[in-house]
């Protein structure tokens, strides 16, 4: 009782905490190649999640470099799943969660302070939106509280660790192909409260009729 009590305290004050902030980054993806950077402003995400309509060359580019169709990004980044807040909490604040947020953000970190604010900046995301007990691609993504940038310019390749096994080339490596494998990732991860164990019964004595 006592550790789902702290997980959920420990969920709520991450909630509270980053309320304000994570009313959504603007500009969710920032393409930096070299000295140049690109802008994909969160509205572009929004179109092309609701019908499917691309109106940004850096989320193009994306999609073109992803290893999937743009069919299939679009239906792996709306798909929900079911998640428990404090069993994905209780995850994402664990020594192993730690470390599966600092793999997962190889290349695609916070734009102005990079790794120094990468771990709980996509943890906050995902917790948001785990906050109605589903999440999803688009929901993690809308849930950043700070512009974060794909770094292919020399300190990171532009590679992320898609966490599916079994893939190759971009699927394997693509910041779209990781998005739409983030959320499956987590909901397999979460660290669900045990169930209770049953109560022993106790029959009562059997008393006579007289």
């Amino acid at each position: 009782m006592f550790t789902r009590l702290a997980a959920g305290v420990l969920a709520a004050a991450s909630l509270t905490t980053l309320a304000v902030a994570a009313e959504a980054a603007e500009r969710p993806v920032r393409w930096k190649t070299g000295g140049a950077v690109w802008s994909t402003k969160s509205a572009a995400f929004k179109n092309f999640f609701a019908d499917g309509e691309i109106t940004d060359r850096g989320l193009q580019g994306g999609i073109n470099n992803s290893g999937w169709t743009a069919e299939e990004i679009q239906g792996g980044m709306t798909k929900s799943y079911e998640v428990d807040l404090v069993g994905v909490s209780r995850f994402l604040y664990s020594d192993d969660g730690v470390a599966f947020l600092q793999d997962q953000t190889t290349s695609y970190y916070p734009y102005w302070m990079k790794q120094e604010t990468s771990v709980v900046a996509l943890r906050s995301a995902i917790i948001m939106d785990a906050a109605d007990g589903e999440i999803s691609s688009a929901g993690i993504l809308n849930a950043l509280p700070v512009d974060f940038a794909l770094a292919d310019n020399g300190a990171s390749d532009g590679s992320q660790n898609v966490c599916k096994d079994g893939l190759d080339g971009a699927q394997a490596t693509s910041l779209m192909s990781w998005y739409v494998f983030l959320p499956a990732c987590v909901q397999a991860r979460q660290i669900l409260p045990a169930a209770p164990a049953p109560r022993s019964y106790d029959p009562a004595p059997v008393r006579g009729l007289w």
